[in-house]
């Protein structure tokens, strides 16, 4: 299971993007909010009904959190103490962690990205602390996986596939989709 987190604010292409292309390839994706409601208002004013409230997230079965940008978004990410403390823990027990935009600042201000390539949204570099920053589209090191913004949310998406599947079906996927 991956779970796409929605705060107020959040980067609609980016999120859906995600859930989108992660259901073409048949990997089972569920959309947390970490708002006190299910409805959730991204930073176009696109509200979207998520799957689950934080609270009724299982991490147990969850294999990578996804965090997609946006602001005030990223910042709402960053600020949720449950959210935090998930990530802190998949990076110790050495599962996905994957991050588009603004959001990889979260990863970098917890320090988890040091000594790490990555990338995010050029406006936040200076938040990735130890980085060793990378411009490239995506850019996976470990199992942490970083993209720069909306233009590059497809991207994103199918290097998730990459991961969790394998390049076959990521290029099956984006074959279907005349990527």
């Amino acid at each position: 299971m991956v779970y796409v987190h929605l705060a107020d604010g959040f980067e609609e292409i980016e999120a859906l993007t995600v859930v989108n292309v992660l259901r073409r390839a048949e990997i089972p994706v569920k959309t947390v909010s970490v708002t006190s409601e299910k409805m959730v208002r991204g930073a176009h004013d696109i509200t979207v009904a998520a799957d689950l409230l934080f609270e009724e997230a299982d991490y147990e079965k969850c294999e990578m959190i996804v965090l997609p940008g946006g602001m005030p978004g990223t910042a709402n990410l960053g600020n949720h103490e449950g959210l935090v403390r998930q990530i802190e823990a998949f990076a110790a027990e050495e599962k996905w962690l994957a991050a588009i935009c603004a959001a990889p600042s979260v990863l970098g201000k917890l320090s988890l990205l040091k000594g790490k390539c990555a990338t995010s949204y050029p406006g936040f570099r200076e938040q990735m602390i130890g980085v060793l920053y990378a411009e490239e589209t995506v850019v996976q090191d470990g199992k942490f996986i970083t993209s720069r913004g909306p233009a590059t949310a497809l991207e994103f998406s199918l290097k998730l596939v990459e991961a969790l599947k394998n390049i076959q079906v990521s290029d099956a996927v984006r074959t279907a989709m005349l990527a």
